[in-house]
């Protein structure tokens, strides 16, 4: 609802609907009746509560991992991690088009970074190769990257990783609950569990919640809980949070056909937009980038989708390159087959207003 009037959301990463879930509402609420409103401290002070030992155990068995570490946001996990392992004598290797978390994770780290062309092999290999021979090495990337929904070439960069004695760190935030037998993301689907060392995912897209998590082996962990500063200067999540993501967790392992129901609908857009005449990016997930180039045309035909009854959001530079501003359209797994075929009639009309068809 908008201002009174019912609008289809296609700007949301709440992929499975599952933060309007009654599971989830109702695991919040009995534990704000529980708990209370809030942690109160830190998690290195008073702030672990039991919710976060369940929570920690369930994303490690999701992640088939030893141990899982939550933080306070995905931006917190990445911005504390990376620093946590890297040093003066390491080099960091980010693809180009990482989450600006990464980048500034790589930043407040104290280690060479040398960025690589976006899922560029032939370019990461030459900066392997060129790198100095001291400290450790890590490979770091999104999985799925968030404006344009391509997915990156992990078993190319496992191999990489392996000839050139790096670690990989993969950050799952749109892959989590959304790729996968059991929704656990790229790694899952790949069967690259074993050759992953931090795994990164948040709770708060497709799980609906809010918050994020590393997973990895039990010494990763015991590291990050003693040297990652975004994890001990901070107050812990709060009780209702924790009892979401726990509640997500078990509908994600439950009820695969969200998983299914929202691969059916981006397919079904991705059709529908490509056949009014829409250029879509090469997007490998149910994320959807509608280019247009031109910020202030990219603008005026969200506002005109708008008042059609259409909420689809502008995404224009520094978020993404000068020249490729687009509408980055995602659909949800409860959108009705009705909603979409109102919402292409939308585009339709919307790009005939505003000259882009």
């Amino acid at each position: 609802m908008l201002e009174g009037r019912g609008v289809v959301q296609l700007s949301s990463n709440n992929y499975l609907d599952l933060a309007n879930h009654p599971e989830l509402k109702r695991a919040a609420a009995q534990a704000l009746e529980t708990y209370g409103c809030g942690a109160g401290a830190s998690r290195l002070i008073s702030g672990t509560m039991e919710l976060y030992a369940v929570l920690e155990a369930h994303v490690a068995e999701f992640k088939g991992t030893e141990a899982a570490l939550v933080f306070s946001s995905g931006y917190h996990a990445n911005t504390g991690t990376i620093p946590a392992l890297m040093g003066g004598e390491d080099t960091v290797f980010s693809d180009e088009w990482n989450h600006a978390s990464i980048i500034d994770g790589c930043r407040l780290s104290s280690a060479t970074v040398r960025v690589f062309r976006h899922g560029d092999m032939a370019h990461l290999e030459e900066l392997l190769a060129a790198a100095a021979p001291s400290g450790q090495r890590l490979i770091v990337t999104d999985s799925v990257f968030s404006m344009d929904g391509d997915v990156a070439p992990l078993e190319e960069i496992v191999r990489l990783a392996r000839r050139y004695g790096a670690w990989v760190m993969v950050d799952e935030a749109h892959a989590t609950g959304v790729f996968g037998p059991r929704g656990a993301g790229i790694v899952e689907e790949l069967d690259l569990q074993g050759e992953v060392e931090v795994q990164m995912g948040t709770l708060g897209k497709a799980l609906g919640s809010f918050g994020a998590y590393v997973a990895g082996s039990r010494v990763l962990i015991q590291w990050l809980v003693n040297r990652a500063r975004s994890f001990i200067y901070t107050t812990a999540l709060p009780p209702p949070v924790l009892a979401a993501s726990l509640a997500a967790l078990r509908i994600i392992k439950t009820e695969p056909e969200r998983r299914r129901r929202l691969w059916q609908n981006a397919a079904f857009l991705k059709r529908g937009l490509a056949g009014l005449g829409y250029r879509l990016g090469g997007t490998g997930s149910p994320i959807l980038p509608v280019l247009i180039g031109d910020g202030a045309q990219t603008m005026a035909l969200s506002a005109a989708l708008l008042r059609r009854g259409v909420f689809a959001q502008g995404i224009r530079p520094p978020t993404v390159p000068e020249g490729t501003a687009r509408l980055r359209i995602t659909p949800m797994a409860t959108h009705t087959e009705a909603e979409l075929e109102r919402a292409l009639g939308a585009f339709a009309e919307a790009g005939k207003e505003t000259g882009v068809l």
